[in-house]
């Protein structure tokens, strides 16, 4: 009885790994985003789960460029920090070690005087 044997190569072959947002993590982003909803400021937002980066981009409407993004890069876990808020000319508005410190920079946009 001969049974076939897959060539060597493709025995151990994994799919490439992915970086994504943990569920605290979305949980975090997600209470942000549902303030901004409320204030009218964003309508739409999208996920990229890549395989350096994860990305979450916040739109005013759905058919324009991203006014933020959010990013995840574990490669920067021990440099300058894996988050970071992006603006839409592409500068980096802050990046840290921490989620909620580097999300700060996007509240305070959010603080208006009320008359």
């Amino acid at each position: 009885m001969n049974i076939p044997v897959p060539p060597s190569s493709s025995l151990h072959q994994f799919p490439a790994q992915q970086v994504s947002f943990h569920r605290t993590e979305l949980s975090v982003i997600l209470s942000l985003y549902g303030r901004f909803v409320a204030a009218g400021e964003w309508r739409d937002y999208g996920i990229s789960c890549l395989r350096d980066v994860a990305i979450f981009s916040v739109f005013r409407r759905t058919a324009e460029t991203p006014m933020y993004r959010i990013e995840k890069r574990p490669r920067l876990r021990d440099k300058q920090g894996m988050y970071a808020v992006v603006g839409m000319d592409g500068r980096i508005l802050r990046r840290g070690h921490d989620l909620t410190s580097v999300l700060r920079v996007l509240e305070r946009k959010l603080i208006r005087a009320v008359e």
